[in-house]
Parts: structure tokens; C-alpha cells; sequence
């Protein structure tokens, strides 16, 4: 039973992510709650004064109320409640189902930087049950900050996602980049470049 239960969720989930959403034309297009105008979603807030706020959502680690004829309950997380989504194609959900249980732990410390010319650091610190949305195309990273484990699970719109680490790509390609063109890039001397490539 708990196995049919977990086929029919993963393929809810599946076709959600099938029918993911276009590309977005900017960085992001946090939903502008009140507005009458659609675009590609929702109306845009003023890139101005967004907030790390408007692409986090506190509330997944509560259970839901499972006493019902389908003995589940789904807690969304779409643009609705998490603003920041608006334009990415993709949302996520708590599903609470009698004999599975979700645990997440930890404190981790998020963050990630808007395009040039801003270069804008927008970062939070998240507790167990609280959901953060990165901004497709954006650097952002991740750091646990508590003494013990942290578990979080990641929603991407892809099935095969691929992973850029950033020091891995400008330091570690191969063949390797220019000491020239990377000493220029960081405004560093080219011994120092030199050092850092041999780290990889």
C-alpha cells in the first residue's frame, strides 16, 4: 500500500514538472500581490525592493491533518504563497500521507547574487520546515550553520540538472584558462592565479 501510495506521488510529481513553464525573460519576476496585469504569471514587483523574504516560505516542517476519506493532506508551495516563484515554472508541496514520514534538519545559511551591474547579495538563514527559491541562472550557494547535520531537499526543472561549482570551473578546466586572462579577471597578480590552479 505505502509503495502504490509513493508510485502515485512520484508521478504527480513527474508530470508537474513536465509542464514546467517557458524560460523567464529576466533574473526574476517576484509576483506583485493585488495586481490585475499577467505577465507570464503574475504582475512584477519593483526589482528595487525585493527582499529575501519574497523568495522564502516558513510553514512545510507542520503536518497536515491526515483524518480525511483520502488519508492525506498537500500543503502547496506555489506562487501564491512564495511570491519569488513567480516565472520559474516550477513550485513544490508538502504531501502528508498516513505511514510516511519527512524529516528535515538543521540550520543552513542561503544566499545568492543578482546580475551585473547590481551584484546584490540577497541571503537568509533557514530553519527546518522554511523553503528559499533561487533565481534560475543566478550564483547562490548554501552553508550549514548549525552544530549537527543539515537535510534540505532541492526542487529542479530538469530531469538531469548539471552543477557548476564555480572555483572548480574558473580554476580546474582543462586546459586551463590563461593566468593572463584570469589575473586580469580578479585583479590579482599572476602568481597568485598560478597558485590557486595548482590547487586543482
Amino acid at each position: 500500500m505505502a509503495k502504490s501510495v509513493l508510485l502515485i506521488c512520484f508521478l504527480g510529481l513527474v508530470f508537474a514538472f513536465a509542464a514546467a513553464d517557458n524560460s523567464p525573460l529576466q533574473d526574476f519576476c517576484v509576483a506583485e500581490a493585488g495586481s490585475s496585469v499577467l505577465v507570464n504569471g503574475q504582475a512584477c514587483k519593483d526589482p528595487e525592493t525585493v527582499q529575501a523574504n519574497d523568495f522564502s516560505f516558513s510553514g512545510l516542517h507542520l503536518p497536515g491533518n491526515k483524518s480525511n476519506p483520502v488519508g492525506s493532506k498537500v500543503t502547496p508551495v506555489t506562487v501564491a504563497q512564495l511570491p519569488g516563484l513567480n516565472t520559474l515554472g516550477i513550485s513544490m508541496a508538502r504531501i502528508d500521507i498516513v505511514r510516511i514520514l519527512l524529516v528535515l534538519e538543521g540550520t543552513l545559511e542561503i544566499g545568492f547574487i543578482t546580475s551585473n551591474p547590481d551584484n546584490r547579495l540577497i541571503s537568509k538563514i533557514l530553519q527546518k520546515g522554511d523553503v528559499f527559491v533561487f533565481p534560475q541562472g543566478l550564483i547562490h550557494y548554501q552553508r550549514n550553520t548549525g552544530y549537527g547535520n543539515a537535510v534540505a531537499i532541492a526542487a529542479l526543472g530538469s530531469e538531469n540538472p548539471g552543477v557548476i561549482t564555480i572555483a572548480n570551473v574558473v580554476f580546474g578546466s582543462m586546459p586551463d584558462i590563461s593566468v593572463d586572462i584570469l589575473a586580469k579577471a580578479f585583479k590579482v597578480d599572476k602568481t597568485v592565479v598560478s597558485q590557486i590552479q595548482s590547487k586543482f
